[in-house]
């Protein structure tokens, strides 16, 4: 199975708001091949908690304007989740990244290219 255009385009959206509020270490998994309900799972990390909030509300405002309603959204002290059916979005402290480690998780699993990070780092942020 192949991730959806549709996924990919608001997982792009996703990644650009995230770039846009200074998100580091973003990645993209692609986990159509897994037996899991999303296709996509974007991983984020913000500096603190105002920042993680930040985030995630950029990242709903965008995709609200493309015609994406989170189905769910959850928040925790210092994360928060997005649920956009075949995009999650996790959004996590520096501390909790650490900890939760989804990246190594599911490291088997294919990178997506986010063009927002390539953008970012040809500007130098």
């Amino acid at each position: 199975m192949t991730i959806s255009a549709r996924t990919l385009e608001i997982t792009q959206v996703a990644a650009n708001a995230v770039i846009e509020k200074i998100g580091t270490d973003l990645i993209a998994i692609d986990l159509s091949e897994q037996l899991v309900l999303s296709e996509v799972f974007l991983i984020a990390t913000g500096q603190n908690v105002a920042q993680v909030d930040a985030i995630a509300d950029e990242v709903e405002r965008q995709l609200l304007a493309i015609g994406e309603k989170a189905a769910r959204r959850e928040k925790g002290a210092e994360w928060i989740l997005l649920d956009y059916s075949d995009l999650v979005v996790h959004i996590q402290s520096t501390e909790l990244r650490k900890y939760y480690m989804l990246d190594r998780l599911w490291n088997d699993c294919p990178k997506i290219e986010l063009q927002a990070v390539k953008d970012a780092a040809v500007n130098g942020r």
